[in-house]
């Protein structure tokens, strides 16, 4: 038996996982073969544990896959550290030859130099100057870089810049590079004559910082220009004329690092020694060196130590790294090279802000719940932007409100639905506003965001409620229970000092008060109904259980002097239009008390007015056409019944809901707009 249930099941799956697999055609040829229901859940059972175990496989897979994914991540992190190391190692080498070179260089350069200067005064750098003069002369709008003095041509060319985040194509532009800067000019198409570029930026080689960039096929032949707080992409014609513009930039940058450390230290000469006229300027000098000690080996690897920690996502390595280099500047003074490492270190900056800010965007994942946000906030804080560090966080939760609104699956009841709704939505609300009190202690004025946070997301929590409650047209006692399972979940947020009941009181009081209307309206042409069809007769329910049952019904209702109402056997000695009445006006009053706050007060009060008002009418129209005696003192105990038992029960149950009396119903009982219009009625003196 169990071998031909394993042969079914096989065959089973095999049909299920055939390509020409059609669920119609399957279903339909299944619902003709079978015998009847028996067979039908039978087969569904088996397609169930089918899927069952499809399921099983799967989450092994995707089980295992991470596992493999974690490993593989471990990895590429170690190789990824290893090569940060070799790249440092080799820059520090590659630093050692060039000293080395400049040294046994330098002598050379001095003879050869001199010998120009002899031969050829000044021919080099006109020679530089004129030709930096005719090329700018084809640059609109850049006059005045000619006036600074000796400022000469090094390099130039044309390059194709293209957008850091998306690397799409933005314009053709000339680049200019002086022995002192960068000049970016943009290409004009349809310009004619000499002038052929537009002045576009001039950056100080100072504080620019050059980067190669990894071929990346079709995007090639690229290198990256960091100027804090922005950078820029550009692509050489081909790889050779990249490698130069990299070379010669690097050169130039040294050439013009080395022209500023001779200006500030110039060399003296045996043959003229320089005096100094101030007899403490060199304790001076030695005491802002001993200062500001960059040579620590810390310091110096402190860029490349942000990369790795940055690339190896250690957020709060980072952040410590920074602090203790924040720390030991202090009190410092502001010398030319601190001022190049701190350029250096503010990409750090910028780059370990946007790494980040990307951790909190929404695109993410949001399954790890407000705790999976914390690591990024409290770094974003320690770096001194908790107002991005709120905005994101907010954003965040925001999305992963909506996207938990949005899979929560619809179900058939309604209340079971509102019950998993306000579950997943108040259960976030409170994690959310625990986790935010935890980052942002301290920082008040982010709390404000926070209310104004949570009053958007009860927005997104009534649209859905109302949707399923109020737009599906639900019963008035459904939505009173939807609405109290609300309330209730709002009040457990006021124990942690956040209280939304009167944001949902003010999103809700549109569609509650529609909810009111309507069913005060069906109620009336109910009631209208039964009244023309009205014969006052008296109510026989046939079995003592029925008569058992209204009495329950009653009580339930508060009308407990029923009885007296009651007569032999299973009579009720009132008309059956009075007592479905009833049922109905205790039944609309107390959804209502289940839905009632203060804007709602006179919405309600009006609506029960209004039902009353087409009973009583009726009783009073009754009495004053009604000929025979037996049937009049009938009405008159329906009267009765209605003033002295229905509307004082009305006017308390009220009173406990709301808190204070209903004096609109006291008038209406008292008979000062009704029962006073027509003195000869008998329902004067009830």
């Amino acid at each position: 038996v169990c071998v031909e249930m394993a042969d079914a099941a096989a065959r089973l799956r095999k049909q299920l996982e055939s390509s020409s697999f059609e669920p119609k055609h399957y279903v339909k040829q299944l619902s003709q073969q079978s015998d009847g229901d028996r067979d039908l859940q039978e087969h569904r059972q088996k397609i169930q544990s089918l899927a069952d175990e499809t399921a099983q496989n799967l989450k092994k897979n995707v089980y295992k896959n991470y596992r493999q994914f974690i490993e593989t991540a471990k990895e590429i992190s170690y190789l990824e550290s290893e090569m940060y190391q070799l790249s440092h190692i080799l820059t520090e080498q590659k630093s050692i030859m060039e000293s080395i070179t400049q040294v046994l260089l330098s002598a050379d350069r001095d003879g050869a130099a001199k010998e120009m200067q002899v031969a050829f005064p000044k021919e080099t750098e006109e020679y530089k100057q004129r030709t930096l003069t005719t090329l700018l002369e084809k640059v609109e709008g850049c006059k005045n870089i000619l006036e600074t003095p000796g400022r000469y041509l090094v390099y130039n060319g044309d390059l194709t810049e293209y957008d850091v985040d998306n690397m799409s194509l933005i314009q053709r532009v000339h680049a200019f590079l002086m022995n002192d800067c960068l000049l970016v000019a943009t290409w004009l198409p349809n310009r004619r004559g000499a002038v052929r570029y537009k002045y576009n930026s001039l950056y100080d080689l100072d504080s620019l910082a050059i980067v190669n960039v990894k071929d990346n096929p079709p995007m090639k032949d690229m290198f990256k220009i960091l100027m804090f707080p922005e950078s820029r992409i550009f692509q050489a014609e081909n790889a050779k004329i990249k490698k130069e513009w990299l070379e010669i930039l690097d050169e130039t940058k040294k050439n013009r690092a080395l022209s500023e450390r001779l200006k500030e230290d110039p060399p003296c000469s045996p043959a003229s020694p320089v005096t100094s006229h101030n007899p403490f300027e060199d304790d001076e000098e030695e005491i802002i060196e001993e200062a500001v000690d960059l040579n620590a080996e810390w310091i110096q690897e402190l860029p490349e130590d942000l990369d790795v920690c940055i690339a190896q996502r250690d957020f709060e390595g980072a952040v410590d790294l920074l602090d203790k280099f924040n720390e030991y500047l202090k009190d410092k003074p502001l010398t030319q090279h601190v001022k190049e490492l701190k350029s250096k270190v503010e990409e750090r900056v910028r780059q370990l802000t946007e790494v980040l800010v990307f951790e909190l965007s929404p695109d993410r994942s949001l399954r790890g719940g407000p705790k999976a946000t914390r690591r990024a906030v409290s770094q974003l804080i320690r770096l001194g932007q908790s107002t991005k560090a709120c905005e994101l966080f907010l954003k965040n939760r925001a999305a992963a409100v909506q996207t938990a609104i949005r899979q929560l699956r619809i179900e058939g009841a309604t209340l079971l639905y509102i019950h998993k709704l306000c579950n997943v939505f108040f259960t976030g609300l409170l994690e959310t506003a625990k986790e935010f009190e935890m980052d942002f202690a301290g920082i008040n004025g982010c709390y404000s965001a926070f209310v104004v946070w949570s009053r958007s997301a009860m927005k997104m929590f009534v649209d859905a409620f109302s949707t399923q409650v109020f737009d599906s047209k639900e019963s008035l006692s459904t939505a009173a229970e939807c609405v109290k399972v609300a309330k209730e979940h709002c009040r457990h947020l006021s124990e942690i000092g956040l209280d939304l009941t009167f944001v949902l009181h003010s999103l809700l009081v549109k569609d509650i008060k529609a909810a009111l209307h309507s069913c005060k309206e069906i109620i009336i042409e109910a009631t209208k109904h039964r009244n023309s069809e009205e014969m006052w007769r008296k109510m026989n329910l046939m079995t003592p259980g029925a008569l058992g049952k209204l009495k329950d019904e009653m009580r339930s209702c508060g009308v407990s002097n029923f009885d007296q109402y009651t007569g032999d056997a299973c009579w009720v000695n009132l008309s059956y239009t009075i007592v479905a009445f009833t049922k109905q006006l205790m039944v609309f009053l107390e959804e209502g008390l289940k839905l009632y706050f203060p804007e709602l007060h006179m919405v309600l009060l009006e609506g029960l007015r209004e039902i009353i008002l087409v009973a009583v009418q009726h009783v009073d129209y009754s009495l004053r056409c009604e000929q025979e005696p037996e049937k009049k003192a009938f009405i008159r105990q329906n009267a009765s019944f209605l003033y002295e038992t229905v509307l004082p029960v009305v006017e308390k149950r009220f009173e406990e809901g709301v808190g204070k009396p209903a004096k609109q119903l006291q008038d209406l009982r008292n008979g000062s707009r009704l029962l006073r219009v027509n003195p000869e009625s008998t329902m004067s003196v009830v």
